[in-house]
């Protein structure tokens, strides 16, 4: 038992380093206001083979990097929302990427014994539409007064059609495909880690 916890600690802490590596650097490359999330395919590997609140920790992480990212000023957007409403934006920061990450471990959960392949693809696919969903769904509610104020600012008539457009667009689309393509691999990882330290 002591072991097999000791093994747990140890590949949270890798998917952990490999999501903050993976924020740091691969966020800086943005398309309208927001970054692309490939750090949700760590975080859906950690919410597979160690579980939902694994999942709901690595999302926590890269939200928290986020955040970081906005109150320092190297995420500009997110700077503009957090000056406003540090509270809802720390919300927004954290709860979407904790909830993409916990989503996703409950969904593997629920469809494992059906088909490990297809429980592992739906739940690739469940933490992108979960962590745009709960992007827009902030902006929408919790500070759609700041976004209002600068819609002309980011080039739109809505606040709707800039968060869907313009945020989670495009951004969307390639985290969804970049999860999807990914999916036969995360599903190769998850096979070989739970053989080699379950069985």
């Amino acid at each position: 038992m002591k072991n097999k916890n000791i093994s747990r600690m140890v590949q949270l802490a890798i998917l952990l380093a490999v999501v903050v590596v993976l924020q740091c650097f691969m966020g800086s490359i943005r398309v309208g206001a927001t970054s692309f999330s490939v750090v949700l395919v760590p975080i859906v590997v950690g919410a597979i083979i160690l579980g939902p609140a694994a999942g709901a920790f690595l999302g926590f992480a890269f939200g928290l990097v986020v955040l970081i990212y906005g109150i320092t000023g190297q995420d500009a957007f997110t700077n503009l929302l957090f000056q406003a409403h540090p509270v809802f934006t720390s919300i927004i920061c954290l709860g979407k990427g904790a909830a993409a990450g916990w989503g996703a471990g409950m969904l593997y959960k629920l469809l494992e014994k059906i088909s490990p392949f297809l429980a592992s693809v739906a739940a690739a696919a469940s933490a992108p539409v979960l962590n745009t969903g709960l992007f827009i769904l902030g902006g929408l509610t919790l500070v759609r007064g700041t976004l209002e104020a600068n819609l002309a600012a980011f080039g739109a008539d809505s606040v709707v059609v800039f968060l869907v457009i313009g945020c989670a667009g495009v951004n969307f689309l390639v985290e969804f495909l970049v999860n999807l393509v990914l999916s036969p691999a995360i599903y190769r990882i998850v096979t070989v880690v739970k053989h080699k330290f379950v069985h």
